[in-house]
């Protein structure tokens, strides 16, 4: 069994696939159409035949919303992001005007950081430390 697949809810495809690849950096790996919807995934530029990221519509389906709001209005984060060097992403998407809920900061042997993707989540970035 593998992790191939990884979902974050969205009410505006477009809107999402331009952060997620603008701002991001992430790539655009699979667009097809689906009726009203499309399927819409990205990936990262460093392994573009790794994990893929589903940009899922939620629209106006209760569940959905009813679950993003409170993990929203809770500081949850929806999914994570491994980075080399949590320091220089924070200050690298900063810059190019991402909201920080959390400035870089250190657990045990991890550093994290989470940030509002306009879409109505929190995402997690965080490093691993080896030494």
């Amino acid at each position: 069994m593998k992790i191939k697949l990884e979902s974050v809810y969205v009410s505006d495809l477009d809107e999402a696939l331009a952060f997620y690849t603008d701002v991001l950096g992430f790539i655009k790996k699979k667009d097809v159409a689906m009726g009203e919807t499309r399927y819409l995934t990205v990936v990262s530029p460093e392994e573009p035949d790794g994990t893929e990221l589903l940009l899922e519509p939620c629209g106006e389906h209760p569940a959905t919303k009813a679950f993003k709001k409170a993990l929203f209005d809770e500081g949850i984060p929806l999914t994570a992001f491994l980075v080399d060097d949590v320091a220089a992403e924070h200050a690298r998407l900063e810059n190019r005007g991402v909201v920080f809920r959390s400035a870089p900061q250190r657990y045990g042997d991890e550093t994290m950081a989470v940030f509002d993707d306009t879409c109505g989540n929190w995402i997690m970035i965080y490093e691993i430390h080896t030494e």
